[in-house]
């Protein structure tokens, strides 16, 4: 999708020094946290609150419709931007890595105390940034999982499991990447692993609170 060095046609150390430099930068902008900035509007700590996740479907239960909404535009959109900008400026391979680096952005933010979401819509959005079929294809599982079980932690979770499959099939080279992407999100879901287990995880639209962080 991108040329090999980008329109900065770095070469050397300078192509190495610029990929570190765009890496920062993806991670700080995956630290942009809608769903806590919301928050923090209405005199609400969402890492406080519900799951303690600051996603969207926390900021659903939490915040309302509109934040949700909101909270999910923007946590796409911030994926698919630090990926498109390093793979303008640098080529394929930084973006590749500001997948990752815009993934760990969003999960452990420096500017809220390394206490971040979950990461599926800000990957959504990364890999539609790398390549967009293979977002799309991420993005159906998820989506076959939420309308057959009525979670979206378990299309979540089935989405994550069977992504390297799917980068496989797309993109060889991004299985490594891949691969930790999917182990690091169902990490993030492992408390509600544990309650899809137990039957105690709820759907769409109940007013339960999480209790896992």
């Amino acid at each position: 999708m991108y040329s090999e060095s980008g329109i900065l046609n770095l070469t050397g150390t300078g192509a190495l020094i610029g990929m570190i430099l765009m890496l920062i930068v993806a991670y700080f902008i995956g630290n942009v946290s809608p769903s806590i900035l919301i928050g923090k509007a209405k005199g609400i700590d969402i890492k406080k609150e519900g799951s303690g996740n600051a996603g969207t479907t926390n900021a659903l239960r939490v915040l309302g419709k509109k934040a949700a909404v909101a909270t999910l535009v923007i946590d796409v959109l911030k994926g698919t931007l630090a990926v498109v900008l390093g793979g303008v400026l640098l080529g394929q391979v930084t973006a590749a890595w500001c997948v990752a680096a815009v993934f760990a952005g969003h999960v452990w933010p420096a500017f809220f105390g390394f206490r971040g979401g979950k990461g599926v819509a800000t990957a959504f959005g990364a890999l539609c940034g790398y390549l967009p079929a293979m977002g799309f294809t991420a993005l159906a599982i998820v989506v076959v999982g939420v309308l057959i079980s009525r979670r979206m932690s378990f299309g979540s979770i089935l989405g994550a499991a069977t992504f390297p499959l799917v980068a496989y099939f797309y993109d060889k080279s991004f299985v490594p990447i891949g691969t930790v992407l999917a182990v690091l999100v169902i990490i993030k879901h492992r408390a509600n692993i544990v309650r899809l287990i137990h039957g105690e995880e709820p759907k769409l639209g109940e007013k339960k609170k999480e209790t896992g962080k």
